[in-house]
């Protein structure tokens, strides 16, 4: 069942470009965006590996587990910068929590229990409160710029908005 990107690997293996690079992004910027497949964050901003660290999440929005990446790619990968990235026709910013649930319970055939998957309608103001939220916490303060931007899946375009 994965034996295409075994052999996919296999190729990439062959002639390795990474070697030695170094955990600590050489741009210092963290990126937080959505797990769309439409998205290629470092090509987006004309990136490369290594240049950046790239946290994915549902709809892009802010988790737990991204500030805790947040806050340790801050005090432990010299990250001065942090961009968060949502984008055009997101399956999350498309309904609400409660729909989403439904339509999770109707396809799996039983309910998410009490998995918080963070979908919101109004994308904006989830996108300004999550750039708010990292702007003001005691241990990104101070040490790195945070800024909202908004991808066109539509024309690559990045507008930002925050």
């Amino acid at each position: 069942m994965f034996d295409d990107l075994l052999q996919g690997n296999a190729q990439y293996a062959k002639n390795f470009p990474y070697r030695g690079l170094p955990g600590a992004p050489a741009h210092g910027l963290l990126i937080v965006t959505c797990m769309d497949s439409r998205l290629d964050p470092l090509e987006i901003f004309g990136l490369k590996v290594g240049q950046a660290i790239v946290l994915r999440t549902p709809g892009g929005f802010l988790k737990p587990n991204t500030l805790a990446g947040a806050i340790s790619a801050v005090h432990k990968l010299n990250v001065d910068r942090i961009v968060v990235l949502e984008h055009t026709n997101c399956t999350m910013a498309s309904t609400d929590e409660p729909g989403l649930r439904a339509a999770i319970a109707k396809h799996a055939g039983q309910p998410a229990g009490d998995l918080v998957f963070g979908a919101d309608p109004n994308q904006d103001q989830h996108l300004r409160d999550d750039v708010e939220t990292l702007r003001n916490h005691a241990l990104i303060k101070g040490f790195a710029e945070v800024g909202g931007f908004m991808y066109d899946v539509e024309t690559g375009q990045v507008t930002q908005v925050c």
